[in-house]
Parts: structure tokens; sequence; C-alpha cells
């Protein structure tokens, strides 16, 4: 059997708690991506980072994460940047609830 020194070892024990944490910063990383797609009446669709409940006055769709519109409703919607904490976009502006 082929026996490390203790150097060796030492080495050996830190470069796998690295691997670990690299590989636990990532799993953290890729669970923090967007929850939903979210848009309204007038095409305006924007990214959330958690899933709310929108009341249905509000006039959203929420769709998942993955969704994209078709080339052929490229007309018909366009992306408003996303902003901090709950709320929707209705006639260009934001508003929170």
């Amino acid at each position: 059997m082929f026996k490390l020194d203790a150097s060796m070892e030492k080495a050996m024990k830190f470069l796998s708690i690295a691997v670990i944490a690299g590989l636990s910063a990532i799993a953290l990383t890729a669970t923090s991506a967007s929850a939903a797609v979210v848009c309204n009446d007038d095409g305006d669709c924007w990214r959330t980072k958690e899933k709310y409940d929108y009341k249905p006055e509000f006039g959203v769709k929420i769709y998942g994460d993955d969704w994209k519109w078709e080339e052929k409703e490229s007309t018909k919607y366009r992306w408003r940047e996303s902003q901090e904490g709950r709320g929707y976009w209705r006639k260009g502006v934001w508003i929170g609830f």
C-alpha cells in the first residue's frame, strides 16, 4: 500500500477542503438564480428572485424561470429591469407592494 508522508497528507486534506468549499459555492450560486419570469398585460417582462403571490388585479402572468417569448411575439414583449423587493411593472412604472 502507498503511504503518504505528513506534508503530503496535509496538502491532500487542504486540497479536499478547497474542492468541497468550491463545489458548495457553486451549488449555492446555482440555487440563487431567479425564480420566475413575470409579464404584465402591457408586455413588460421581468425576472424575480422569489416567487410572489400576485393579485389578479395586477394583471400579470407568471412563467417558469426558463420561459422565453416566441420569435413571432418579439413585438409584443420587452424586458424590464428587475427591481429589488416585491412589486410589478404597470405602464412603465414599478409599483411596490
